[in-house]
């Protein structure tokens, strides 16, 4: 059994450029739940204040998988563990596993820490032994360990022998600058299994271009545990990629660790991670890339039509992800039929409907959309297009001014907004004016058209008073463009009872903002009526 540990909320948050919200990682930690991830690392909450409010917001989501570790270095020098501030918030965030890095190469005591050989053994010993009395998992992350075992090899292995007389779970070996090949990875792994008895685990850096197979190489060599990212995030050229190592672990090493139809969702956590990082999603990723089973030449598209297998190493359904058939109008059907199924909607992959649906995303790509982490707007497109939802309003127009009066003065927006809603709502509603035209301030045009959105409907439908924002990202397509590049806003809305992304695109942001703004209300409307008909059978 080989355990997968994912430190993307971590490691991967160090990513240049990615700044993960509180409510971001607890979308994630809900979906690397889902696909069976053994171990989460949430992140180190003695480090800053969103790491600590994680910890104590993530009990709340009450996971079926996965056990959450808290991360943290060893107590610092000159103080009893005890004292150490660290140390101690770890123990409040009352998580199962924890996980202690402590240096390995004689290079970096020395010279970082600038302390003695012996106390950094010492250090490294009372650390771990300490918070044995209080979780159930202890994991000492070998910081710099190839790099330390190339310099100086017996003090190396003294370090793993610290921690594993102090009774660590699991001896994880870092390439922590990410330069060992992978023969120097099985000579090492070879030297550590002759000194130690201990579980060993990996946690490589791609800086080489070897994380993945030096994580494959460690599980041939025995080891148990994974460290690695969700599209090998993580800082400077990136850590392990998950996504790459679970599918080779699982279908072509035949090993035992998530189990094997989870894997069908690797492929949405993969967007969803890509998405929420407002990083593009690497079309060239092995296995949930975009990419990663489109077909283009003719040759290929030719053979692969008769047999997948020809051009094809694993099916792409077993990642969750599609083949492309560039030239092929079927290209995708089976993700809408498999998507519907989700929702409680059984379709015929060569029904028309299925087409237009298909049709519609497709037209709706090419300007921009991305449907992972928009989850809610899809929904409302596919219902949309099979007529099993309703209109619940319209737009007649809106207008949003920015002012700003003085240097000194903040600038603020007012909306002005009119909307119309169907003559059947208001016939069944008792609602004699159909139209509402109001008006709102906020501290940014976003947030003023927001608030006059709710302000005109409100007045119809009470209940979207419930719905809350809690993430708006905005990120730019065609960069290229300057100015004129047109954004793709993100929306994360929560009525209380359940959470849903909303996308839209446009030349104007504004626009942009509303077309998300707009799915996420529609989507709480469409799904108050469809609880309304769950009750009245």
């Amino acid at each position: 059994m080989v355990y997968i540990y994912d430190t993307t909320l971590r490691d991967g948050a160090q990513t240049r450029g990615v700044s993960f919200s509180l409510e971001d990682k607890l979308r994630i930690t809900r979906a690397l739940d889902d696909l069976g991830i053994h171990y989460i690392e949430g992140g180190w909450p003695g480090s800053n204040p969103k790491d600590l409010a994680y910890f104590n917001e993530v009990k709340k989501l009450n996971l079926k998988n996965s056990k959450l570790v808290a991360f943290s270095s060893t107590k610092r020098k000159g103080l009893k563990v005890e004292e150490d501030a660290n140390i101690q918030q770890l123990v409040r965030t009352e998580v199962p596993a924890v996980t202690i890095f402590g240096k390995s190469w004689d290079l970096h005591v020395t010279q970082d820490l600038r302390i003695s050989l012996e106390e950094n053994l010492e250090l490294i010993y009372e650390t771990i032994s300490y918070l044995k009395r209080y979780f159930d998992e202890v994991f000492f992350d070998a910081e710099h360990f190839f790099d330390g075992y190339k310099s100086n090899s017996e003090y190396a292995l003294k370090t793993l022998k610290a921690a594993e007389e102090a009774g660590a779970d699991c001896l994880v070996l870092c390439d922590t600058n990410g330069g060992t090949l992978w023969y120097e990875t099985e000579e090492i792994i070879d030297a550590v299994l002759r000194e130690v008895r201990a579980p060993l685990g990996i946690h490589a850096h791609n800086d080489s271009d070897m994380a993945v197979v030096n994580s494959l190489i460690a599980v041939r060599k025995g080891a148990i545990q994974v460290q690695g990212t969700i599209n090998g995030l993580g800082e400077r050229t990136g850590n392990a990629n998950l996504c790459s190592i679970i599918p080779n672990l699982v279908l072509k090493m035949g090993v035992e660790s998530i189990p094997k139809e989870n894997l069908r969702k690797l492929y949405s956590v993969s967007g969803l991670v890509a998405e929420l990082s407002n990083r593009p999603h690497p079309v060239n990723l092995p296995y949930v890339g975009e990419n990663a089973f489109a077909h283009k030449a003719g040759v290929h598209v030719s053979a692969v039509e008769k047999n997948p297998e020809l051009y094809e190493h694993v099916k792409p359904e077993s990642v969750g992800n599609r083949r492309k058939i560039m030239i092929s109008e079927l290209s995708g059907r089976s993700n809408i039929v498999s998507k519907a199924k989700e929702f409680g909607i059984n379709l015929d992959k060569k029904s028309p409907e299925v087409k237009e649906v298909l049709e519609k995303i497709k037209e709706l790509e090419a300007q921009g959309y991305h449907f992972e982490g928009a989850e809610g707007s899809f929904e409302l497109l596919l219902k949309e297009t099979l007529g099993l939802t309703k209109k619940y309003f319209e737009l007649k127009g809106f207008r949003v001014l920015t002012e700003k009066r003085s240097e000194d003065e903040e600038a603020y927006a007012e909306a002005t907004i009119k909307v119309e809603i169907p003559e059947e709502v208001a016939k069944e509603r008792g609602i004699k004016d159909r139209f509402e035209h109001t008006a709102a301030e906020g501290r940014g045009p976003v947030e003023a058209l927001d608030r006059a959105l709710r302000k005109a409907l409100e007045k119809f439908y009470p209940s979207i008073k419930e719905v809350k924002l809690t993430d708006y990202k905005v990120r730019i397509l065609n960069e290229t463009s300057g100015t004129a590049a047109s954004p793709r806003v993100l929306i994360v809305s929560t009525d209380g009872k359940r959470k849903w992304g909303t996308v839209g695109v446009s030349p104007n942001v504004i626009e942009a903002s509303w077309l998300a703004l707009v799915d996420a209300f529609k989507f709480k409307l469409m799904k108050d009526d469809e609880e309304k008909r769950g009750r009245n059978g």
